[in-house]
């Protein structure tokens, strides 16, 4: 069956909207001009310029001039362009009536209000409002494949006679396939006087698929961007779209324009802020959840695939509606993704002849416990200073003999006299790199046939508990914590391996400084730079430092001293106050 020649549609190109997510709308006045002239070439019916809002609802000042789109520069981009109809997209509850001039003083034709369930009533009422100034107006039902069907009838019920000139579903996490479409839309197609529209995601890279079979059951307008651009993987590009109509001998559609605004300008904005397919939301749109999630966990470096998978589901089954961090956080502290681990550790203890228990009283056999009593230990951390400092770390070590504990990738730097991992990532990608005269440390969260699978060394389990509780303790050799790092954990080793003193290098705090391009020493494969993730580890350690210190000092032991530069300044004690003291005396 022919399409086009059964479905008269329109196409909407949202770029400058669904796009300003990608940079938080700030594209030049220039840029956006030439994609209005672009896409009034090619044969789109509407462009969505930008945003509205409220700034009073807006905590971040840091925006570009398109999550307001006023009414001048919209103008201004616009002016002398006989171009397609122009369209504003708004978020309810973050926008009121008065936000919007007559719209016979206004270029913009069409507002869009994005809503989710629970709020039907209050949006249809507010776009009410807005229609009474004389613009078409839309409601954009957020997640709408999830409804269920007594939702469904409940919305269909206020639109009738509500007087919307638009409805749209939107495949808000890009989850759907296309022979779900069908149910979907045609009960919002007999609805009287009302147009029904389709925004699709390309999580599942189903966005072109689930377009053609929308137009295939009749709906009257479909979303897409140029190159595809969008938060996470994207929407429809409306090249493809464009050139698809081309092929189908649709006259009024010409796909050079585009293709010549992407090549001046979309590749370059696809280099500086990268957005389509990725894995993270593949996973995201199979579970129907918030994109969010996924790119979090994954961008933690601290988990399988197989673990996020199992995330996911537990994510899928709460029913979020949009990114809740305190949902995340709950699964990370409720051990969704550990599994077995903790159980693990109890049961290796069992073996060992001891009775576990999580109270005061809990007597185990710990193997390494007082093994260097009264030694120093150093700890290698894998900050940018480790390689910056090599020589008079070295320097320090010959000199005072530490018991060295190093973790994940060192590099050939050092040969630590134990080497831990508790994170599976960094276990199978650096294992083979570990120097042959080190001992292997295995957290229990890596399990034993994972580690026969990289490797055949000998190998001790690190005897820890991750628990809910974020404080530090340890009872009889058994350290109790939420530690975020295997370095910030290697102390409380230390401590139960019977340290005197405890040094460290390397740990030089989350927040970069700015001659260095990575965390670490090495650049780590696909190293993120999500400024909010970086602080919030950097701030988890800081806090698990002062907790370690506090147990040190209490204990009458020196406090943790790190000897390289770093952003844990209170625990600064340079090299230079250690190297060569020993031969003064």
């Amino acid at each position: 069956m022919n399409i086009t020649k059964t479905s008269n549609f329109q196409i909407l190109d949202c770029t400058i909207r669904d796009g300003g997510y990608l940079n938080s709308w700030k594209f030049e006045k220039k840029l956006v001009r030439e994609l209005y002239r672009a896409l009034s070439k090619s044969g789109v019916d509407y462009i969505e310029i930008g945003y509205r809002g409220t700034e009073k609802y807006f905590n971040n000042n840091d925006y570009g001039i398109w999550r307001f789109s006023p009414e001048e520069a919209i103008r201004e981009v616009v002016s002398n362009i006989d171009g397609a109809k122009l369209a504003l997209m708004a978020d309810y509850g973050k926008i009121e009536p008065e936000d919007f001039c007559n719209a016979g003083d206004s270029v913009v034709e069409l507002v869009r209000l994005a809503v989710n369930k629970d709020c039907f009533k209050e949006a249809i009422a507010l776009l009410g409002l807005i229609k009474a100034k004389g613009y078409k107006v839309s409601l954009n039902v957020m997640n709408y494949n999830n409804f269920s069907e007594n939702q469904r009838n409940e919305l269909i019920a206020m639109l009738k006679g509500a007087g919307i000139d638009y409805i749209y579903v939107v495949d808000s996490y890009g989850s759907l396939f296309p022979h779900q479409i069908r149910s979907i839309v045609e009960p919002l197609l007999s609805i009287p006087k009302i147009k029904v529209g389709f925004h699709p995601h390309n999580s599942l890279q189903m966005a072109f698929a689930n377009s053609l079979e929308a137009i295939r059951c009749g709906v009257h307008i479909l979303d897409s961007t140029v190159y595809g651009m969008g938060r996470a993987a994207g929407n429809l590009p409306t090249e493809i779209m464009i050139a698809f109509l081309e092929k189908e001998k649709q006259e009024r559609y010409n796909s050079i324009p585009l293709l010549n605004i992407i090549d001046r300008y979309f590749v370059s904005l696809f280099n500086e802020n990268r957005w389509g397919y990725q894995l993270p939301y593949m996973l995201s749109g199979m579970f129907q959840c918030h994109p969010n999630y996924a790119k979090a966990l994954v961008e933690t470096h601290e988990y399988t695939i197989e673990d996020i998978w199992k995330a996911m589901e537990y994510i899928h089954l709460k029913k979020p509606v949009g990114f809740s961090k305190k949902i995340l956080d709950d699964l990370i502290n409720e051990g969704i993704m550990r599994g077995p681990d903790n159980q693990n550790t109890k049961n290796e203890l069992k073996k060992t002849g001891s009775n576990f228990r999580t109270d005061k009283d809990v007597q185990v056999k710990i193997p390494y416990i007082n093994r260097h009593k009264n030694r120093d230990f150093l700890i290698l951390a894998n900050g940018p200073s480790l390689n910056e400092y090599k020589d008079k770390i070295n320097a320090f070590i010959e000199e005072y003999d530490p018991v060295i504990l190093g973790a994940n990738y060192m590099g050939g730097l050092f040969k630590p006299h134990y080497h831990a991992f508790t994170n599976k990532r960094r276990f199978d990608s650096y294992v083979d790199t570990v120097n042959p005269g080190s001992k292997l440390l295995i957290g229990r969260s890596i399990s034993e046939e994972l580690i026969r699978e990289y490797t055949d060394r000998d190998y001790e389990w690190l005897c820890y508990i991750d628990a809910l509780d974020p404080r530090f303790d340890i009872q009889n050799g058994l350290i109790t914590t939420n530690c975020r790092t295997v370095a910030i954990l290697l102390l409380g080793v230390a401590i139960v391996m019977g340290a005197r003193r405890i040094f460290a290098v390397g740990m030089d705090g989350y927040i970069q400084n700015q001659t260095s391009e990575s965390m670490h020493f090495y650049k780590e494969k696909d190293e993120k730079e999500d400024r909010e993730m970086i602080l919030e580890m950097h701030r988890w350690c800081q806090y698990f430092l002062e907790q370690i210190d506090a147990y040190l000092i209490v204990r009458g032991k020196e406090g943790i001293h790190i000897l390289t530069p770093t952003n844990y300044r209170a625990f600064y004690k340079g090299l230079e106050n250690y190297i060569g003291k020993t031969k003064d005396k």
